[in-house]
C-alpha cells in the first residue's frame, strides 16, 4: 500500500469506529448522499437556530458531516478534497452540546463544522504536511492563532483539506489541487475540471457541502481563485488581519489565512472569529484598531448605492463568455446606483517581478524557520533537506519539478541589499503608484474585476491553463480582495472580485452583499 494511502486510511479508520457506535445507538439520521443531504447549502444561522431551539445537536450535525465526507469525497464522485478526518471531531461534538444543556454555549461559531488548508498547525492528532510526503506525520508543537480562534469561537475542526502542494509555490507545470500526499482534488461541477489552487480542497469541500466553512491561504490568488472556479465566497483579507503564525510560510509580505464560505454572511461571521492582534505576527500589530469582531454589521442589502466602483479591465478581451458576465456586472451594479468607471492599468509594469523577488528571499527565510519551530523531532530540518527529500522520493517529482524551491534555495539572507530593494520597489508600486494611487484619482470606494475564467481540464501533463485573472494587484500590495459567484459559463461558476485599500473589508463586503442579494448566483454542484 502506498504512503499517500496509508496517510489518509490512518486518519479516517480512527473515527470510523465512534461513528458506528454511535449509529448502533440509534441515530435517525439518513444516510447521506450526493444526490440527498440534510443540511444541504445551511448556513451558520440555521444550525445556531437548531441548536437553540433543540432540534439539533452538535454530535448530529458533525455526525452527518463525517457521513458526507465520506459519501461524497472518499467514495462516490471521490472529489478528494480532504486530506485528514479529525478523530477528535466527535469528542469536540459532545463537549459543545454538554455545554449547550447547561446553558454555556457560547461563540460566534458554536457547533459550526470548519476544515483548515493543511498548511495550517494544529496541535491535536492531525498532522500539518502542505501536502508534501516530507511532512507526512509531522506534529507542530502547538496550535496555529487561526486554529486557536476557531477552537475560542466554538468551531469544530472536523480535518485538513487537501492543497495545491506546498501552497502552488513548487515548481513549473503543476496541476492546481495535487499533493504528493492527498494526490488530485476534482472540482465538483464537472468532476474533469481543476479546482484552481492552492486553497483546492477548502474550496471543494465548501461548495459540495463537505463543511459549512474552510479557511484558506493566499499569497496569490489562491484564496479568491478556487473560491471562484467552485462557486463560492472567499475573502482575501489585508494582510495583517489576521495572523500568520502557525501557518506554513510562502511570503510574510503577502501571505494571509482567510475564510471560504457559501455566503458572504457566512463569511463575514467567520471573518470576524479570527482576526486580533497576534504578539508573535508582527505584521497584525498594524490591525489594531482596524479590525472588528462583528463583520456583518456592515452587510447592507442596498450597500451598492451610492458607491464609486472602478472596473479593471485589464483581464478584458481574453474570453468573451467572461466579459459577457462582467458587462452584465456592471450594469446591475449600477441600476442598483452604482458609478461605475473603467481603469485600464492599476500597477506600473515590472510589479510582478520585484514581487517574484521577494517571494523567494522570504521562502526560504520563512520555510527554515517553521521547520526549526517543529522542534528536534521535525522530519525535515531545512529548505536543503526537503530539496533532498523529494530528489529521493518516488512520488515528489515524478509528474512535477521543484524550482521555486530550487530557487529560494540559492537566495541569501532578508539583509542582502536585493531583497530590500525589492520589497521597497514592490511596495511603492503596488500601493503608491498603484491601487491607492487609482481609488484617490478617481475617488473610489472600490474596483472589480473578473477573478478568472471558467475551470480547466485537469491535464497533469501541461498543468494549469489560466485564461485571466485579477488577482496579483491587491495580492502585490497585501490589500484585501473578496470574490463571489457572479454567474455560469456552460455550467461552470464564475466569480467577480472586489478589492480595495488596506482594511477596507468593511466597505468590501457591503459592496459584496449588495451585489449577492441582488443576483444569487449560487448554485450547489451535481458533479457531472
Amino acid at each position: 500500500m502506498s504512503m499517500v494511502n496509508n496517510f489518509r486510511i490512518k486518519y479516517l479508520f480512527q473515527w470510523l469506529i465512534p461513528l458506528a457506535v454511535f449509529a448502533c445507538e440509534g441515530s435517525d439520521e439518513k444516510e447521506n448522499s450526493a444526490e440527498e443531504f440534510a443540511y444541504e447549502e445551511w448556513g451558520i444561522e440555521d444550525f445556531q437556530e437548531g441548536y437553540a431551539n433543540g432540534t439539533l445537536t452538535v454530535r448530529a450535525v458533525v455526525t452527518a458531516y463525517l457521513e458526507r465526507i465520506a459519501a461524497i469525497d472518499q467514495s462516490g464522485p471521490e472529489l478528494n478534497a480532504v486530506l485528514q478526518i479529525n478523530p477528535d471531531a466527535l469528542k469536540i461534538a459532545d463537549s459543545l452540546d454538554r455545554l449547550q444543556a447547561s446553558g454555556q454555549a457560547t461563540g460566534a461559531l458554536f457547533g459550526i463544522p470548519v476544515l483548515l488548508k493543511d498548511n495550517l498547525d494544529t496541535q491535536d492528532a492531525m498532522a500539518t504536511t502542505a501536502g508534501s510526503r516530507a511532512l507526512a506525520g509531522s506534529q507542530p508543537l502547538e496550535d496555529s492563532f487561526v486554529a486557536k480562534k476557531l477552537r475560542q469561537s466554538g468551531a469544530v475542526i472536523l480535518g485538513k483539506a487537501n492543497l495545491s502542494e506546498w501552497a502552488n509555490f513548487r515548481g513549473e507545470l503543476s496541476s492546481s489541487g495535487w499533493s504528493g500526499l492527498g494526490g488530485q482534488t476534482k472540482n465538483p461541477y464537472f468532476l474533469d475540471r481543476n479546482p484552481c489552487g492552492s486553497s483546492s480542497g477548502s474550496a471543494v469541500a465548501v461548495s459540495a457541502n463537505l463543511t459549512v466553512l474552510a479557511i484558506g491561504t493566499e499569497t496569490n490568488g489562491s484564496i479568491v481563485c478556487p473560491s471562484h472556479a467552485n462557486g463560492i465566497v472567499g475573502i482575501k483579507p489585508t494582510v495583517g488581519l489576521v495572523s500568520r503564525s502557525g501557518v506554513i510560510p510562502i511570503s510574510d509580505t503577502q501571505d494571509t489565512p482567510g475564510p471560504m464560505a457559501r455566503t458572504v454572511k457566512d463569511a463575514a461571521m467567520a471573518l470576524g472569529s479570527l482576526v486580533g492582534v497576534d504578539p508573535e505576527d508582527e505584521k497584525t500589530l498594524a490591525s489594531a484598531g482596524n479590525y472588528s469582531l462583528d463583520y456583518v454589521q456592515f452587510l447592507n442589502k442596498d450597500g451598492l448605492k451610492g458607491k464609486r466602483i472602478g472596473w479593471f479591465k485589464g483581464p478584458s478581451g481574453r474570453h468573451f463568455k467572461v466579459d459577457k458576465l462582467m458587462e452584465e456586472a456592471a450594469a446591475h451594479m449600477e441600476k442598483e446606483g452604482a458609478v461605475i468607471i473603467p481603469i485600464e492599468r492599476i500597477e506600473p509594469p515590472g510589479t510582478g517581478a520585484h514581487s517574484l523577488q521577494v517571494m523567494l528571499y522570504e521562502y526560504k527565510d520563512g520555510l527554515n524557520r517553521y521547520f526549526a519551530a517543529l522542534g528536534p523531532d521535525a522530519p525535515i530540518k531545512n529548505l536543503e533537506e526537503l530539496i533532498a527529500f523529494n530528489k529521493n522520493d518516488s512520488i515528489e517529482l515524478k509528474h512535477y519539478n521543484q524550482l521555486y524551491l530550487e530557487q529560494a534555495q540559492e537566495k541569501g539572507s532578508l539583509e542582502e541589499d536585493a531583497y530590500r530593494e525589492a520589497l521597497t520597489s514592490l511596495l511603492r508600486m503596488s500601493r503608491e503608484e498603484g491601487i491607492d494611487k487609482v481609488l484617490e484619482e478617481h475617488e473610489l470606494d472600490a474596483l472589480i474585476a473578473p477573478t478568472g475564467g471558467p475551470a480547466w481540464k485537469t491535464d497533469r501533463i501541461n498543468g494549469d491553463a489560466f485564461h485571466l485573472g485579477s488577482s496579483s494587484p491587491a495580492a502585490h500590495a497585501g490589500y484585501p480582495n473578496i470574490t463571489l459567484p457572479m454567474g455560469f459559463i456552460d455550467g461552470l461558476p464564475v466569480g467577480i472580485s472586489i478589492f480595495g485599500t488596506a482594511w477596507s473589508e468593511p466597505v468590501l463586503l457591503e459592496i459584496a452583499y449588495g451585489y449577492e442579494q441582488g443576483t444569487q448566483f449560487r448554485k450547489p454542484p451535481t458533479f457531472r
